[in-house]
Formats: C-alpha cells, sequence, structure tokens
C-alpha cells in the first residue's frame, strides 16, 4: 500500500512539474516578444535625419553627410513629427549634439530701458549770453579808436574809444553850474543825467575835482573778451542806436548740434553729450543737452540742441567743427533683445524662437527704437521667451519654408493672437538707429530708386531728396533725408539735381552706397518730341 502511495505522489510530482514547464513556456513566450516589440520599437524611435543640408546655403541638400560647396560639413535635419515643445508649421528639431556644433547661443527677452546713442555733427559758438553790445547814449565823433580789428583781445576796464559830443560838453557844464551855485538838488540832477548819458564814473570825479570840461570822453570795456563785431573807425559820426562794436566772453561756450526730426523724441535736457575736435585728436569732452530749440528747420529737417562747455584755458574757437554723441536713456520700459538675434529680410523682421529640448521656430516681429546692443519689440514676443542669437541664420532657412512665422500662444493668449500675429511687410522709413549693430551684411534693406535733390548740408555728408515711388516695397513718393556714404562724390547732389540711387537701411539710417545723375524725365520727354518732329 505504502507503494502505492509513492507512486501516486511520484505521479503528481511529475505532472506538476510538467504543468510549471508548460505555464513558464507560456509566460517566457509570451514576454520576450513584447521585450523584443519594444526593443525594436525604441530602436526604431530613434531619431534619423530626414537629410543633410549646407550650413550657408539652405537649398544644398543631400540624403548622407558629406561637405557642402564651401568645404564646410553638412548638417543633419530631423523631423520633429509634431511631438516637440509648442510645435507647430515651421518647427524643427535638432539632437543637443548638433546645437553644440553650431555653437546655438540663446538670448532672453526682458523689459529694461534703452540707451540710445545718437551719433551726428555740431559746431562751437559763442556763448550768446556773454556777448555784449556797446552803443552811445549822445551823438558825436569817434576821436580815437583803441580797438582796431575784429579778434582783437580785450581787457575790462581797458579803453575803447574817444568821443566828442556836444551833448556831453553840455551835460558836464550843467553840473558845474550846480556845483557854483552849490544846490544840491541841482549837483544830484545834473549828475543822473551824465550817469544817464553813460558817462564814466571816473569822469565825473574829475569834472567835480578839476571844474574843468572834457570835450573828448573815453570809453571803456565792461568785460574781458575779444572783438566780435567792429563797426566804426575814427571819425565816424554815430548816434544813439549804433551798434559801436560787440565783446565776446569766450570763458565759456556753445556746442550747437542738429539731430533728425526721427531721432528728436530720443533727447532729453540734462542727456549726456560726449564731444570730440579734430583739431585735439585723442581727447574727449562731456557735457549735457541744455536747450532744445522749440523750431525746426525746414530745409534740413533737423531740431538744434545746444550744450555748454566751459573754455578757460581758451582750446575751443567759435566755428570749430564737433563730432557729437548724444547718450539717451529712455524712462519707459521696452521689450529687448540683442540686436544680433534679429533677422532682417527686407520684407519682414524676425526672430528664431527657440521652444527648448531642440526645438526652433521662426517667428515675425515688429520691431521698435535700437540702442548700441538692443532692439525693441513691439510685437511677436512675450516677456521671457528665448530667441536665438548665435546661429539663427541657419536655424531661420529651415523653420520659414514652411513656417507661418506666428508665435504660439496659451488660451489665454488667443484673443490677441491676431494682433501680436502681424507681419512687416515693408521696412519702415522711420526706424530709429544710431549704432553699430550687428545685422549680418546680407540682411540690410536696400532700394534702387530715382529722385530730386532739395536740400544738400555738405559738411554733414546729408541730403534730401524727393524720391519717387518704391514699388518692390509699396512706398509712395516721398520726401526723405538721407545720408550720402564717403565712398559716393557728394558732389552729385546739387540742389535741384535728378539722380538714381540705391540706398540701404543700416539701423533706421537712410544710407545711400550708390547714385549718378540722370536727365530729368521731362527733359527727355521733350528731347523725344523734338526727334519726333524732326
Amino acid at each position: 500500500m505504502s507503494k502505492n502511495i509513492v507512486n501516486n505522489n511520484s505521479k503528481t510530482i511529475i505532472i506538476g512539474m510538467v504543468i510549471g514547464s508548460i505555464l513558464t513556456f507560456a509566460v517566457y513566450s509570451f514576454i520576450t516578444p513584447a521585450k523584443n516589440e519594444q526593443a525594436t520599437s525604441a530602436k526604431t524611435a530613434e531619431k534619423k535625419p530626414l537629410y543633410w543640408v549646407a550650413p550657408m546655403d539652405a537649398n544644398y541638400m543631400k540624403d548622407k553627410p558629406g561637405k557642402s560647396p564651401m568645404g564646410m560639413d553638412l548638417v543633419p535635419v530631423y523631423d520633429d513629427d509634431g511631438k516637440g515643445p509648442d510645435a507647430g508649421a515651421g518647427t524643427i528639431r535638432i539632437s543637443s549634439d548638433v546645437v553644440n556644433n553650431l555653437g546655438v547661443r540663446t538670448a532672453i527677452a526682458n523689459f529694461s530701458s534703452l540707451h540710445s546713442e545718437i551719433n551726428t555733427m555740431g559746431y562751437i559758438t559763442f556763448d550768446e549770453s556773454k556777448i555784449v553790445h556797446i552803443h552811445p547814449r549822445v551823438q558825436g565823433w569817434i576821436e580815437k579808436l583803441y580797438v582796431k580789428a575784429v579778434g582783437d583781445p580785450v581787457k575790462q576796464h581797458q579803453a575803447l574809444y574817444d568821443i566828442y559830443s556836444p551833448e556831453l560838453v553840455n551835460a558836464q557844464e550843467e553840473l558845474l553850474l550846480a556845483l557854483e551855485r552849490k544846490n544840491s538838488r541841482l549837483i544830484t540832477a545834473a549828475e543822473n543825467r551824465l550817469m544817464a548819458l553813460q558817462l564814466p564814473q571816473s569822469a565825473i570825479i574829475k569834472l567835480k575835482k578839476t571844474k574843468q570840461v572834457q570835450q573828448k570822453i573815453t570809453f571803456y570795456a565792461p568785460q574781458d573778451g575779444v572783438v566780435k563785431t567792429l563797426n566804426i573807425r575814427e571819425g565816424f559820426f554815430v548816434k544813439p542806436g549804433t551798434t559801436l562794436l560787440s565783446i565776446a566772453d569766450l570763458s565759456q561756450v556753445w556746442l550747437e548740434a542738429e539731430v533728425f526730426e526721427r531721432q528728436a523724441n530720443q533727447v532729453k535736457v540734462g542727456a549726456r553729450v560726449t564731444m570730440t575736435l579734430d583739431y585735439l585728436p585723442g581727447r574727449t569732452w562731456q557735457g549735457q543737452v541744455d536747450y532744445i530749440y522749440p523750431t525746426l528747420d525746414a530745409k534740413t529737417r533737423t531740431v538744434k540742441i545746444r550744450s555748454s562747455f566751459s573754455n578757460e584755458e581758451a582750446e575751443f574757437k567759435p566755428n570749430m567743427f564737433a563730432q557729437v554723441v548724444i547718450h539717451s536713456t529712455s524712462d519707459e520700459q521696452a521689450l529687448l533683445i540683442p540686436q544680433e538675434a534679429l533677422i532682417r529680410t527686407g520684407m519682414q523682421d524676425r526672430v528664431v524662437l527657440a521652444l527648448g529640448e531642440g526645438s526652433f521656430k521662426s517667428i515675425a516681429v515688429t520691431v521698435g527704437r535700437y540702442d548700441r546692443n538692443n532692439v525693441e519689440i513691439l510685437s511677436g514676443l512675450d516677456a521671457g521667451e528665448k530667441v536665438v542669437s548665435s546661429a539663427q541664420f541657419l536655424l531661420d532657412s529651415e523653420s520659414s519654408k514652411s513656417s507661418d512665422f506666428k508665435r504660439m500662444h496659451h488660451e489665454s493668449d488667443q484673443a490677441g493672437s491676431d494682433q501680436e500675429d502681424s507681419v512687416q511687410d515693408k521696412p519702415s522709413e522711420m526706424d530709429m538707429s544710431h549704432n553699430n549693430g550687428s545685422v549680418a551684411a546680407d540682411t540690410v534693406s536696400s532700394a534702387m530708386v530715382n529722385g530730386t535733390v532739395v536740400n544738400l548740408m555738405v559738411d554733414h555728408r546729408m541730403v534730401t531728396i524727393d524720391r519717387e515711388a518704391i514699388v518692390k516695397w509699396g512706398r509712395a513718393a516721398d520726401r526723405v533725408d538721407f545720408i550720402v556714404d564717403d565712398n559716393v562724390d557728394i558732389a552729385l547732389f546739387s540742389n535741384n539735381a535728378y539722380v538714381m540711387f540705391t540706398f540701404e537701411i543700416r539701423e533706421g539710417n537712410f544710407i545711400i552706397v550708390s547714385a549718378m545723375t540722370m536727365p530729368k524725365p521731362d527733359a527727355v520727354m521733350k528731347n523725344a518730341a523734338n526727334d519726333k518732329g524732326a
């Protein structure tokens, strides 16, 4: 019986082992394919480049690694499959290794103050508050002139001229008569009359002491300075209202400079001014804007500003030419990004938005003012968003092929998306800038157009032109101020000259880079009519 029990137990164990083996095989068979599928899926999920592209030419593409026509390594481009952060039309994704190899750097858009610098030209002039004009109070003849020419230096109390005046002679006799009568009221009245006629106090004292009438009276300089104007010579007959001469004190001078109409709102009283002179190279002087003139020059379309500089060492001479930099800090906060992050195509301004995890997208922005390093963004970006400031041109060349140039908004932003998604279709002739930006040369906007010269400022190399319409930008004919590049002959822009010229928009300034004179259209039509009639 015990033998049967042992056999039964053995059978039970064997059956259990068989069942266990079957279950183990089944589970193993189920799990193993799943792992294989996961491994295969993970392997499949590894991103493969769609193609390779030349870093400097987005149209040069290959299906395998290689070299560009310029000898640079081709860069792989990956498909994002719509899974990247804030994915949308034009979103591209590149691996972290490629990001590092390209040297991609980002900057954060934030609110700050613009520190603009306006470069312009100016002139040293007399401080008009320190100019004294000499006029006589009586009629008479100039007997002797002690200053001979404009520019002569004079000291305070230095003799200027002697005058013979019957009126002064009579006034002296009245004082002597009052002294003889010892009438205090008459004496006081006679002295007051002599002082009203500007007889020097020393002459009155001498008259009372000597009791002798002086036929010739000497007048003296009221201040130190130089003779600015001299309108008399010995023997001249003068009368009240005649300006005999002017004396200008040069211990302080004015600097007068001009800024364009579109730059005027950036200049405030108290703004720092830096001045340099060709006369004293290597030296700079610091001042501030003391006054902004209230009127605009109708011909040059410029506003004049004024600064004061001490001239105790007589370094500055009126009419000297000066280079001027006006430093201005805006009181209001503006959304700023580095200038190097802005891509200007001539038809549109845009930036490459860094979405994170290797995702990038080109979006359109509206720009405002500039300073030396930054540019104001009016719409298209929010504070805190990251933009690419290095290698953005390569990323933009890929993203712009399919991008809608719209920034992806959160639900709370959707109401205003229509306004923020606006695109600049043409460059603005009112863009402000006065600094040396770092925008790539191939993004400078330029156009060729004809126009008639209205006004020329040779010293400033500035010219005002009634230009014709610019068809490619949709710009109507307008009167515009231009700066003539140093390589262009300024003599081409004589008043009323008809010129064909090419200009570039550099940081908001319109720079003429080439020009040639042309016959006026009406003259051409007239000649054609004459030829036809002949």
